[in-house]
């Protein structure tokens, strides 16, 4: 599956997370529960998905320095015939990034396979100021979302131990 890049956020992160669950859902027996979700970073009206190799890592990372932007994840949840996509986005303000943090954070290899080339989770926590939004959507999936979608996770109903 190629996922779709350029465009809206929204829109973007919806239609990549629908095509992951349908892509999912496809070789899944009836009556499964299949989420799909994707995640992007912007700035303006630029997209950072993951980056290809290490220099456009130093790119995507000193292109967000000392700038607000924006984490947008979606989930698409299939379930017995019905669809339903929802967004989620949260301000991510970075630290203005020097060279030394740049080559430290590098030198992890923690971006690699992370939408705009840093996980907040790990030593990309370093590279934060502060956040406005639900963190678990900078790490990739939005759970406040995903119990709002999906309210039976958190009430350990009995239908979803045969997921």
């Amino acid at each position: 599956m190629t996922e779709r890049d350029q465009g809206p956020p929204a829109e973007v992160v919806q239609e990549n997370a629908r095509a992951k669950a349908q892509a999912v859902a496809a070789g899944a027996g009836s009556g499964r529960v299949v989420l799909g979700v994707d995640t992007v970073v912007s700035l303006g009206r630029r997209l950072y998905g993951k980056p290809v190799d290490e220099p456009q890592a130093r790119e995507f990372l000193t292109e967000l320095s000392d700038h607000t932007h924006q984490v947008w994840s979606a989930i698409a949840l299939l379930e017995c015939g019905s669809e339903r996509v929802e967004t989620a986005v949260t301000d991510v303000c970075f630290r203005s990034l020097d060279e030394a943090t740049l080559d430290w954070y590098l030198a992890s290899a923690e971006w690699r396979e992370r939408a705009g080339a840093y996980a907040i989770q790990g030593r990309g926590a370093a590279l934060v100021e502060r956040i406005e939004g639900d963190y678990w959507n900078v790490v990739g999936l939005p759970l406040a979302l995903l119990l709002t979608m999906m309210p039976a996770l958190m009430q350990g109903k009995e239908e979803l131990r045969n997921l």
